[in-house]
């Protein structure tokens, strides 16, 4: 046997999956966090309503500062809305990915 050979380490696969059903409180949790999914949603609807309104505002009155920060609260809220709406499909999607890693 070579002296490099004697110096390899082999991984410990720990054996460890989730699993539903180990602690109690699992259905309460999920509930809060929808709704905290929830409240954010509700909030960046309000937040690109403001925004679109402060965009407007900016165009009609040559408030070019204004406008700026308009459009950029409408990407920002448009981009909050998306990550809020895939939150769930994007964590279930990298977690089936971890998953497969060996």
């Amino acid at each position: 046997m070579s002296p490099l050979a004697e110096h390899v380490l082999i991984a410990f696969d720990p054996g460890i999956t989730p699993s539903g059903g180990g602690l109690p409180g699992l259905a309460v949790l999920k509930n809060v966090v929808s709704s905290i999914n929830l409240f954010g949603i509700i909030a960046v609807v309000g937040a690109l309503a403001v925004s679109l309104a402060v965009w407007a505002w900016g165009h009609h009155s040559g408030g070019h500062q204004a406008e700026a920060n308009g459009k950029k609260g409408a990407v920002v809220a448009a981009g909050a809305a998306l990550g809020l709406g895939a939150a769930n499909g994007i964590v279930a999607f990298f977690s089936a990915l971890g998953s497969q890693v060996q």
